[in-house]
């Protein structure tokens, strides 16, 4: 599927998105159109119905910035959904274009830093492209229950939420993290439609799970992620996490994702379990991923 094609499925989602009421315009009687019929949106925008359907049609290249912007404010996008609307729409010097791939690598001061969160019992991974983890400390690895015997293909948060039945075990609420991970998937590919590890992907999990086939057409993205998660894990019995999603300096694509909570709080007793559980004997750790060069 091309960048054109792309970009209008993802118009089409966004426009059947748009309360008509929420934008000042009057609603008589039944519509047969869910959110806005393109005459409206293109009002909105401030252009014309021909080239607003051509756009969605896939069939007008490189729009203006200030076209996209004015979609952006008639479509009430959000600030990750604006970036992606205009990596689809007018994509600038992808650096996979002729089939090179650039390896993932993640410095050595980030492994230091994963090193320092776990002394103080805080799970932490570095996420990469198309969700990869990259790199992941101690309690990080013992919280995701079986990461240690993944190979580093099945390391991947996308693949382990949809393919890998543990996944709705340990969590609690596994519909708002498969749609993180769907919608961080949809986000990378909009940066990087050229490289053929996330096709890849993406082809592997709509063709075995039926959940990010659904979960996919809904053209949600994101490219941050932040909250609670609510855990059952095997070990500890369930807590519940906050998280956060930190930009590394020096690569777009990765992130630190560090998971807290107050120390006092069940959900810390829990961690500090965790990490007795994590230091024992009774957990393998001798499958541990191997660092990648700085």
């Amino acid at each position: 599927m091309n960048r054109l094609v792309k970009l209008g499925d993802f118009l089409r989602s966004r426009r059947a998105r748009v309360d008509p009421e929420s934008v000042g315009l009057i609603v008589r009687g039944h519509r047969r159109v869910t959110g806005l019929r393109r005459e409206e949106l293109a009002q909105l925008a401030g252009v014309s119905v021909d080239y607003y359907t051509r756009l969605e049609q896939g069939r007008s290249k490189n729009a203006s910035p200030v076209v996209l912007d004015a979609i952006a404010r008639a479509l009430q996008l959000g600030e990750t959904e604006r970036k992606h609307l205009f990596h689809l729409a007018n994509p600038i010097c992808i650096p996979t274009r002729c089939g090179k791939v650039r390896p993932q690598r993640v410095r050595q001061a980030t492994h230091i830093l994963l090193d320092t969160l776990e002394r103080g019992d805080i799970p932490a991974a570095v996420i990469g492209l198309g969700t990869d983890i990259l790199a992941a400390n101690l309690m990080f690895r013992a919280m995701m229950t079986g990461f240690d015997a993944m190979s580093p293909r099945e390391r991947n948060l996308a693949r382990f939420v949809f393919l890998d039945p543990r996944s709705r075990a340990l969590h609690l609420d596994w519909e708002v993290i498969a749609a993180d991970a769907t919608a961080m998937l949809r986000f990378s590919i909009g940066r990087h439609q050229h490289d053929p590890r996330l096709h890849e992907l993406t082809m592997e999990l709509c063709l075995h799970s039926e959940d990010f086939r659904r979960i996919w057409d809904e053209h949600h993205v994101i490219d941050r992620i932040s909250g609670t998660k609510r855990y059952q894990h095997p070990a500890v019995g369930a807590f519940t996490l906050g998280y956060q999603a930190l930009t590394l300096p020096g690569d777009a694509d990765q992130m630190l994702l560090i998971y807290t909570d107050d120390p006092a709080s069940p959900s810390g007793s829990a961690l500090q379990l965790l990490a007795k559980w994590a230091r024992s004997s009774d957990y393998d750790a001798s499958d541990s991923p191997a660092r990648s060069p700085a």
